[in-house]
């Protein structure tokens, strides 16, 4: 199985701290999303960061934002562990599944330094 680089497992345990420090749901599901984001090609971190997402689809009370976190959990790994995941997608239910999207310049600065 693909181990993350040491950059970006810093980077991508920075988000993930970020989002459980601060009170504010929009600033947790943005470092939830720069997370998921770096965390795709990685099968164990991937998955770990859509069950993030699903804690808080639950405390928010969105069901929508739950079911399409519960289906992205399903797909985490394997997607990751096969290749097959689209490059920048945020993670989130009201982005499509397969949908790929911009990579935040210092998170493409970033991954493309520890790849």
């Amino acid at each position: 199985m693909k181990r993350m680089p040491a950059q970006l497992r810093r980077t991508y345990t920075a988000e993930m701290a970020a989002a459980g420090r601060t009170g504010d749901d929009t600033r947790r599901w943005h470092h939830l999303e720069r997370a998921h984001v770096i965390s795709q090609p990685y099968p164990w971190p991937h998955t770990h960061n859509h069950l993030a997402m699903l804690l808080l689809a639950f405390r928010q009370r969105d069901r929508r934002e739950a079911l399409g976190q519960i289906l992205r959990i399903v797909v985490a790994a394997p997607g990751s562990a096969l290749g097959r995941y689209p490059e920048g997608n945020t993670g989130r239910t009201r982005v499509g599944l397969m949908t790929p999207m911009p990579i935040p310049d210092d998170l493409a600065e970033t991954i493309s330094r520890s790849v």
